[in-house]
C-alpha cells in the first residue's frame, strides 16, 4: 500500500501544484473568468485517466493467461520507462514550473478559451495517465486486492490537501528536496515493477529463464507473512526471482539512482540558498492570491 500511496502523493502533488499555479495566477492577473474552463480541463482529464485505468483493468481479464502475462509485463516496462523519465523531468523543471506555466497561460488566452481547457487538460492529463498506468502495474505486481487501489487514492487525496494548502500560503516545503526524495523512494518501487515485469513476459514465454531462480528465501520470509506481505507491497519483494528479474533490478536501480542523486550534490554548492529560493518560489504566487 504505501508504495502506492508514495506514486499517488508524487503524481497528485505534481498535478496539483500545476492546478494551484494555474488557478492563482488567473486570480492574481484578475481573470477569474477563467477559471471555468481550467477546472473544465482538469475534470476532462481526471475522467479520461480513470477511464484508462478501468480499461487496463478490465480489459486485461477478457485475454487468456498468456496473453494476460504478456500484456502486463510490457505495461510494466512502459510504465517503469515513464516514471524514470518523471522523476527526472520533474527534477530539473521544479524549479521553472511557475514561469512555463505562465507562459502557457498567457499564450492560451490569447488564442481563447479552448487553448486554456487544452492547457490544463495536458497538464494535468499526463500525470493522470502516468499515474493509472504504474498504479496498475503496481497491483498486477502485488496482486494484493483493493490494498495497493487505497493507497493510491490516499496518496492522491493527500496531494489534493497539500495543493489547497499551497493554494492558500499555509504550506511551504523545498519542493527540490521533497521530489528529489519521493523520486529515489520512486526509483527503487520502479525496480520492483521491471523485475516483476520480466517475470510476467517469463511466464508469457516471451523469455526464457522462469525456472532458474537467482536465491529462494521463502523459508525465511514466508509471502504470506505480514512482513513478507509489507516487504512486497511495498518494494515488490519476491522471495523466489529468477536469475532475469535479479539482473533486470540490478541494472536498473544501481544506474538509474546514481545519475538522480549525483547531480543533486553537485547542485548545491555554487547556488544553495537560490536553490531553495527557487524550490520556495514554485508557491509563491498561491500565497499571493490567499491574501489577495
Amino acid at each position: 500500500m504505501f508504495a502506492n500511496y508514495l506514486i499517488g502523493l508524487r503524481e497528485g502533488l505534481e498535478a496539483s501544484l500545476v492546478v494551484c499555479i494555474l488557478v492563482a495566477y488567473l486570480v492574481k492577473t484578475g481573470r477569474r473568468d477563467k477559471l471555468p474552463p481550467v477546472w473544465a480541463g482538469v475534470g476532462i482529464a481526471a475522467g479520461i485517466s480513470l477511464a484508462f485505468g478501468a480499461v487496463l483493468q478490465y480489459g486485461s481479464t477478457q485475454l487468456t493467461f498468456e496473453a494476460q502475462e504478456a500484456l502486463g509485463g510490457t505495461l510494466s516496462l512502459v510504465a517503469v520507462g515513464l516514471v524514470t523519465w518523471m522523476v527526472f523531468w520533474m527534477r530539473g523543471a521544479a524549479r521553472s514550473l511557475k514561469s512555463e506555466l505562465h507562459g502557457k497561460v498567457d499564450q492560451a488566452l490569447s488564442v481563447g478559451t479552448g487553448a486554456l481547457v487544452a492547457t490544463a487538460f495536458l497538464a494535468v492529463g499526463r500525470e493522470g495517465l502516468e499515474t493509472s498506468l504504474f498504479v496498475w502495474a503496481a497491483v498486477q505486481a502485488t496482486g494484493s486486492g483493493a490494498s495497493p487501489l487505497i493507497g493510491a487514492v490516499l496518496g492522491l487525496l493527500t496531494a489534493v490537501v497539500l495543493g489547497w494548502l499551497f493554494y492558500r500560503g499555509a504550506l511551504r516545503i523545498n519542493l527540490s528536496k521533497f521530489f528529489t526524495w519521493t523520486g529515489a523512494m520512486l526509483v527503487v518501487v520502479a525496480a520492483g515493477v521491471l523485475a516483476y515485469g520480466f517475470h510476467d513476459l517469463q511466464e508469457a514465454r516471451w523469455l526464457p529463464g522462469l525456472a532458474d531462480r537467482a536465491f529462494d528465501v521463502s523459508g525465511a520470509i514466508p509471502p504470506d507473512s505480514w512482513y513478507g506481505t509489507l516487504l512486497k507491497g511495498v518494494f515488490n519483494f519476491q522471495p523466489d526471482p529468477t536469475v532475469l528479474q535479479v539482473v533486470a533490478w540490478t541494472l536498473y536501480v544501481v544506474p538509474v539512482l546514481a545519475l538522480f542523486l549525483a547531480p543533486q550534490r553537485a547542485a548545491r554548492r555554487p547556488g544553495k540558498a537560490g536553490g531553495a529560493g527557487d524550490a520556495q518560489a514554485g508557491t509563491a504566487a498561491p500565497q499571493e492570491s490567499g491574501t489577495r
